[in-house]
């Protein structure tokens, strides 16, 4: 018997929570990173290319095609890269995991001062700062793994998290991609570029608030940053198209 309902644990905060729903905000953050990435490295680098070649000839249909051809090329190119970079974050925390071993194991006396540095570092001491060392060294896998993330600040790295990253990153940038293409869908090459431009600046704009909001800093200030460089970076395509520009283009 008990006298009520068991009560949910209580964060810093003073809020309720219920631990077997909340989600690692480390997985959170990393699926937040891999989207922004991908949407807006898309979508830059998309409209880049087509202002590029709307700037060069006034035919929707080359447009389209040479939009459709870089958001394909840019989605699986950035999916791989995702892919393969997680799996060489992946190798080289395996490395040093090994090597943190082999010092646990043939210098246990230095490892276990620098575990005291550590959290002596973060405000221990005395008899409780001891009681630390002493649990923490006591186990090699959970010495070896508090030296990882407090001494090399690194966290492990598996290979579907790898494939996850990858589609991420992947599908982001497709998405990213065609918002700056579509308004060639609809309008004449002359007005799909400013079309595009406001299209993709606006969006921009609306990912650096939710990034802002989603982390830390200041919503307007960070979509304004990223709507501008984003801009930016896509009107180089706009003049070197206009360096190639055909002759008698409208």
């Amino acid at each position: 018997m008990t006298d009520g309902p068991e009560k949910l644990p209580v964060d810093v905060l003073g809020y309720q929570v219920d631990h077997h729903v909340r989600r690692d905000p480390h997985r959170q953050a990393a699926a937040l990173s891999d989207v922004i990435l991908g949407g807006q490295d898309g979508l830059v680098n998309v409209l880049g290319v087509i202002l590029g070649v709307a700037a060069a000839t006034a035919n929707t249909r080359i447009v389209l095609a040479a939009g459709m051809a870089a958001t394909f090329a840019e989605s699986v190119s950035m999916a791989a890269v995702a892919y393969t970079s997680r799996l060489t974050d992946s190798a080289f925390y395996q490395s040093e995991r090994e090597r943190e071993y082999r010092h646990v194991h043939l210098v246990p006396s230095v490892e276990r001062q620098e575990i005291r540095e550590i959290y002596l570092n973060k405000g221990f001491d005395g008899e409780l700062l001891d009681r630390i060392v002493e649990t923490i060294t006591a186990d090699t896998d959970t010495w070896v793994g508090v030296m990882m993330s407090e001494e090399h600040k690194l966290s492990p790295t598996d290979r579907p998290m790898a494939i996850r990253s990858g589609l991420i990153v992947g599908l982001s940038a497709i998405i990213g991609s065609l918002i700056p293409l579509s308004p060639f869908i609809f309008f004449p090459v002359q007005v799909g570029i400013w079309s595009s431009v406001l299209l993709g600046a606006l969006t921009l704009f609306v990912v650096g608030v939710y990034k802002a909001r989603a982390t830390v800093g200041h919503a307007g200030r960070s979509g304004l940053e990223m709507a501008v460089i984003g801009t930016l970076s896509a009107m180089v395509g706009y003049v070197v198209g206009l360096i190639f520009r055909v002759p008698g283009t409208s």
